[in-house]
């Protein structure tokens, strides 16, 4: 069977992590904005207030604002079907609750729309991408406070109303059980940090207090993407919304009985809680023993349950990366990941920055997923961040394609199985800012960009070798993959 003739191959960035202009044209400032650059072996920082002479990557990204027309040319070019882009919250509302929209912000997404309209390319737009306005962190907290559920919907609703003939499949959150996996609590949750040394691939320990207010201020995004649903098909009954999860595999370490228990158990906590809500319109099964594991509990009122049964999604969307596996050996190594950890697991290789290089568990994830919703799949964030280097306006990166070329043969045999998949956008199609370090060494893109990680460059855009062999892979629709 090979890929559906209307596939969405494509690829994927985040506002925060390309578009720069982080205070033009009457943009308020994010929690994104207040992290500085860091790397492999030094944790980014959160600071309250901006530091003079820090660098703070967000700021100048890779100039996406300025030079959209030039890359989604660029995006064309490769035959792009689909672009998984985000809209800055705080391009729209400056501080998250002004009364009015900032309409250079609503210019600059249509003029973007539009272009993507002329080359055939569907938008799939993210609503929030880890670019929380800062100014409600400051206000009340963040997601801990209910409030903020009635300034996302007005968000969103102005946004759908603006793009309606636009704009056709949403995302209301990015990888949303992050806030499950340990990490996101400013990230995603707009919480302020306890410290200013925040690293956003360490798994924090909480408090019984911790939990509850982290797992009530998931629980007021769920009310928030349910609503923004609700009234989205109101405002066009064409709309497709999705779910935007971090893809967790986990194998048993061992077959001891144990090990099995506990990588099934994160699999269901760390997928599946928040996608039974987004998907179903419940809660998990394990949610009580979850929450009575850490003595927490979450904060609801009445009417909640109603609203997350008619707010259901109508597809689900994963980043997928790699795997881990689960131990109940405390002393086992520990992996690197994208947001999530796991012990090593000794069959696989790694990147450069200790992300366990693993095919076959995308084809396990997306069958697993499907047999559990029977809903459209999007794989909308899949990539090997990796140094690249430019030489004679030449990147040679074999080991990209190679990357991608696997990933996609298991993303075929999943739809061989009788898995529905519907799109791939691969990440960082475009090379940008890392989320986890602050890097621009930490490369994703089919196109490389003349920047260091200190922000020095001409920004200039490359094409790698990568960009075109993508384009015949789009070309072939995912049958010509040498």
């Amino acid at each position: 069977m090979a890929f559906p003739k209307d596939f969405f191959w494509g690829g994927a960035t985040a506002s925060n992590q390309c578009e720069g202009a982080w205070n033009d044209d009457g943009k308020g400032e994010s929690c994104a904005d207040h992290l500085t650059s860091g790397s492999v072996n030094q944790p980014r920082r959160f600071t309250k207030e901006i530091e003079e002479g820090v660098n703070y990557p967000s700021h100048d990204g890779i100039d996406h604002y300025h030079r959209y027309e030039e890359d989604i040319r660029l995006f064309a070019q490769m035959g792009f079907k689909m672009y998984r882009m985000s809209i800055n919250w705080t391009r729209i509302y400056p501080h998250g609750d002004d009364e009015k929209p900032n309409q250079a912000g609503l210019d600059h997404y249509r003029k973007v729309f539009e272009l993507c309209k002329e080359y055939g390319i569907e938008p799939l737009v993210t609503m929030s991408h880890y670019e929380f306005p800062y100014a409600l962190t400051k206000k009340w907290n963040g997601w801990a406070d209910r409030r903020t559920i009635d300034c996302f919907v007005k968000y969103t609703i102005t946004i759908m109303n603006e793009y309606k003939d636009l704009v056709r499949y949403w995302l209301t959150f990015n990888e949303i059980n992050i806030a499950i996996l340990g990490v996101g609590d400013t990230l995603s949750l707009g919480m302020m940090p306890k410290d200013e040394n925040l690293d956003v691939m360490k798994k924090q320990d909480y408090t019984s207090n911790d939990m509850t207010q982290r797992l009530t201020a998931l629980h007021h995004q769920f009310i928030a993407s349910a609503k923004t649903i609700i009234e989205g098909k109101k405002i066009n009954s064409n709309f497709k919304f999705g779910c935007m999860i971090a893809g967790v595999v986990s194998y048993p370490y061992t077959c001891h009985p144990k090990d099995v228990y506990a990588a099934w158990y994160r699999e269901q906590i760390e997928n599946f809680y928040c996608g039974d809500v987004m998907v179903r319109g419940e809660y998990h099964p394990l949610t009580k023993q979850f929450l009575d594991s850490y003595h927490a509990q979450i904060h609801q009122e009445e009417g909640d349950d109603k609203i997350l049964r008619e707010g259901i999604v109508d597809f689900y969307s994963l980043s997928y990366y790699l795997s881990g596996c689960s131990s109940t050996d405390p002393n086992m190594k520990k992996a690197a990941g994208n947001m999530t950890t796991g012990v090593q697991n000794p069959y696989l290789k790694s990147s450069e920055w200790g992300w366990q290089i693993d095919p076959d568990g995308l084809r396990y994830y997306l069958d697993m997923v499907y047999n559990r919703y029977k809903i459209p799949l999007m794989v909308v964030e899949n990539g090997l961040g990796a140094k690249d280097e430019l030489i004679d306006g030449k990147v040679h990166d074999s080991y990209r394609i190679d990357y991608l070329r696997e990933h996609i043969k298991a993303m075929k045999k999943a739809i061989e199985d009788g898995t529905n998949v519907i799109a791939y956008t691969m990440w960082g199609c475009i090379d940008l800012v890392s989320a986890s370090t602050g890097q621009m060494s930490k490369r994703y893109g089919f196109i490389y960009v003349d920047k260091d990680d200190e922000g020095n460059g001409t920004y200039n855009r490359y094409k790698k070798d990568s960009f075109y062999w993508y384009k015949k892979v789009i070309a072939s629709n995912g049958e010509d993959l040498d």
